[in-house]
């Protein structure tokens, strides 16, 4: 079952070379990085909270990448996500590093070696693990992006889902004045439309076969792609081509089963969790707020229902919440679940809720407790 990140208890680090001293240059990074980490943070994603998703661009060395990545790692309990966009190079051992701007060809210590970076990731906290490479070798002309063969394998590890830009060498991946690159640029596109036909949920091997079907239509190299304990049903975030085009006007009856992929309460675990499903609730319905107000008979208004899913604070009482939930077509046995994971929140609201100042919140030890109590709640019911 694909399973959307709780963002409240998870990270991104997004890392990218653009300028180089004794390589190519590579403009298009530099778009990648600010795309990508503004949809990470939006409604067409994962609705990461800015603090949440680190940027580092043009690094000047490995210690400041590694400095990010410890960091994210300590925080991080739910998912981690690691992307990269440059230069990759193939060191004498046949192992993977990244370069950074003053890396030199034929002076591998001042490239970031993946294996410093695969290390953290077996280390972190994290349940679950995106690696996204969008790497290129050095070497080949101005809008030329490469990567040798084998490069997922290089890069494998356990506990994650790794996509990785392709092996070739003969197509380019970073056309001259394009926006993007070229895999970086299908990635984006995908997660900002959705895939028609596809499943609610963006899962990971969801994405990764349309980037395949969708780069090798246009003559580009095809990704590649491994998973380790099932990391290919993480999502990236909802898929937009199926989501209702129109307010749904009729609730499911006892006949006709409610299909819709209703937000899991099961994966909540903060705060901001908790907030981000609730809004995702509405959009699954199909509903405007001004149907959800009209459907809860007076209730709620749209004013309420607005304030209601931008709080960074729980409710104090249900009452508001039961409503809201109830007015979008949630079944009644989906709200008691809704019920019992603001239940748990509100016991631990003094571990799992962020400050207004954007503290990280969802790197805590009482955080992962929380969620462990969550996930045994939802097993003794059953779910």
């Amino acid at each position: 079952m694909s399973v959307l990140p709780d963002p409240g208890a998870s990270r991104a680090v997004l890392i990218g070379t653009s300028r180089y001293d004794h390589l190519e240059q590579l403009p298009a990074v530099s778009n990648n990085l600010t795309d990508l980490a503004v949809l990470l943070s939006g409604p067409l994603s994962l609705r990461m909270p800015a603090p949440h998703v680190t940027v580092v661009e043009n690094p000047p060395d490995a210690g400041a990448v590694m400095d990010s990545l410890r960091q994210a790692a300590a925080e991080a309990t739910d998912t981690l996500l690691v992307y990269y966009a440059g230069h990759g190079l193939i060191d004498p051992h046949d192992a993977l590093a990244l370069a950074m701007p003053h890396t030199q060809p034929d002076r591998i210590e001042t490239s970031l070696n993946y294996d410093w970076l695969r290390q953290i990731l077996l280390d972190s906290c994290a349940q679950r693990h995106i690696v996204l490479l969008d790497c290129c070798y050095s070497g080949l002309a101005l809008g030329r992006m490469s990567a040798p063969q084998g490069l997922a394998d290089h890069a494998a590890v356990e506990g994650t889902f790794l996509l990785a830009a392709s092996a070739e060498t003969r197509t380019a991946l970073a056309p001259v004045g394009d926006t993007h690159t070229a895999f970086t640029g299908a990635l984006l596109d995908t997660l900002r439309h959705g895939v028609p036909g596809g499943p609610p949920l963006l899962d990971l091997e969801t994405v990764y076969l349309h980037l395949r079907r969708t780069l090798e239509a246009r003559a580009h190299p095809v990704p590649q792609a491994r998973n380790r304990n099932s990391g290919a049903r993480v999502a990236m975030g909802r898929n937009h081509a199926d989501l209702p085009a129109a307010p749904v006007t009729a609730a499911a009856g006892p006949e006709q089963p409610d299909h819709r992929p209703w937000p899991d309460p099961s994966a909540i675990s903060t705060v901001t969790g908790f907030f981000t499903n609730l809004a995702a609730v509405r959009e699954v319905s199909g509903l405007t707020q001004q149907e959800v107000s009209r459907r809860s008979a007076g209730r709620i208004s749209t004013g309420t229902i607005s304030r209601l899913v931008n709080l960074d604070t729980l409710p104090a009482t249900w009452t508001t919440t039961a409503a809201y939930l109830s007015a979008c077509g949630v079944p009644d046995d989906q709200i008691q679940q809704w019920h019992g994971a603001w239940q748990e929140l509100r016991r631990h609201a003094s571990a799992t809720q962020e400050p207004r100042t954007g503290t990280p919140d969802g790197g805590t030890a009482e955080a992962g407790k929380a969620r462990r109590r969550l996930s045994a709640l939802w097993r003794g019911r059953g779910h």
